[in-house]
């Protein structure tokens, strides 16, 4: 039965070898550790004049600087643009602080855009735990924030987003950060015990969300900072369920998805609309839309359900909503009776693209 893959130990240590979920309800002490060991870092002087910030990063490498994105444009005038691709921007100037970021400093695309940075006179910070980055930023001298993390990068998210939270707290851009992380710990272990690995189904909301999304096709919504939660909630459900999933922001999707929510049919059917709500970090209207695309669905025959925040900062809001959603995904994993560590598609395609020179 379905309660018993989610609840039996020796089902989950069957399904998941690697310990996906293992990685999942260790993040609230990675996402501290990080936090910690980011405090070590220097930067030089001159970055405290910086008037914009490009991070270059792919894939989980980058879902950190997304966070940090959403969460620094509510309290800063400095922009993030994350640059998810192979050429740096030409808005990079002297004053620009580029983050290089990839989990195990191979990636190519983040690479050939960080070789183009280190040709201009911007600043430069890089974040990996290894890899030819590394090597290369170690020989030009750039500084650098080096981690260890025996997982797949996409669980690594805390390694990614603590630092760039802590060089926003050195750089001045994020004063009370800490007392934020504080909270957003203290959220994310109270949460964890609801709805982790020991929690029976009956009263894990986790289980039960993941239960509804199997054999569904999953649809995130989120508004504002939730937006690039949505965005995460996708990736894990592709990355570690398997399965096809999408998301939408709010409220752009008021001005094309809903016109679309009844055909084709059978797909509206099978789809389930996962609506990601705060009550105040989000703009009061677009909650109103919340309300409204809950009708709409409904009239149209598309099951939907809503996910909750806990806390009251925005960083422990959206973290809270993210272990949320890893669960979900490594859940999701469980009924399908699939492995949620490996990526081998993803692994097939970076070894036929070295072999294209």
């Amino acid at each position: 039965m379905t309660t018993d893959i989610l609840d039996d130990p020796i089902a989950r240590t069957r399904i998941d070898p690697s310990g996906m979920l293992e990685s999942i309800t260790a993040l609230p002490d990675q996402c501290r550790s990080a936090w910690s060991d980011a405090q070590s870092l220097e930067l030089p002087v001159d970055y405290h004049d910086v008037d914009r910030i490009a991070i270059l990063g792919m894939g989980g490498s980058a879902i950190g600087g997304d966070f940090f994105r959403v969460l620094l444009q509510r309290e800063s005038a400095v922009p993030v643009f994350n640059v998810r691709g192979y050429d740096l921007p030409a808005f990079v100037t002297e004053k620009t602080l580029v983050v290089a970021s990839s989990f195990s400093g191979n990636t190519e695309e983040t690479l050939s855009a960080f070789d183009q940075a280190l040709k201009t006179p911007c600043r430069k910070l890089v974040i990996t735990s290894g890899g030819k980055l590394l090597a290369t930023a170690r020989a030009n001298g750039v500084p650098t924030f080096t981690y260890e993390f025996n997982g797949e990068p996409r669980a690594a998210v805390g390694w990614g987003l603590m630092p760039l939270l802590a060089v926003g707290n050195k750089l001045g851009l994020m004063p009370g950060i800490d007392r934020d992380i504080d909270e957003m710990l203290a959220v994310m272990e109270k949460l964890q015990r609801e709805i982790g690995v020991g929690a029976a189904a009956d009263g894990n909301e986790a289980k039960q969300v993941a239960r509804r999304l199997h054999e569904k096709l999953p649809v995130t919504y989120g508004a504002g900072p939730l937006t690039e939660v949505a965005h995460r909630w996708k990736t894990q459900l592709n990355e570690s369920s398997k399965v096809w999933a999408f998301y939408e922001e709010l409220p752009e999707l008021h001005h094309n998805a809903i016109i679309g929510y009844k055909l084709p049919t059978g797909i509206a059917h099978d789809t389930v609309v996962v609506f990601l709500r705060s009550e105040d970090i989000i703009h009061r209207r677009a909650l109103l839309r919340y309300d409204f695309t809950e009708r709409l669905l409904r009239d149209a025959g598309v099951e939907s359900l809503t996910v909750n925040s806990r806390g009251k900062s925005a960083l422990a809001q959206m973290m809270s909503l993210i272990l949320f959603g890893d669960y979900v995904s490594g859940y999701l994993a469980l009924l399908y009776e699939v492995d949620p560590t490996p990526t081998t598609v993803i692994d097939e395609l970076k070894a036929w693209l070295a072999t294209q020179k």
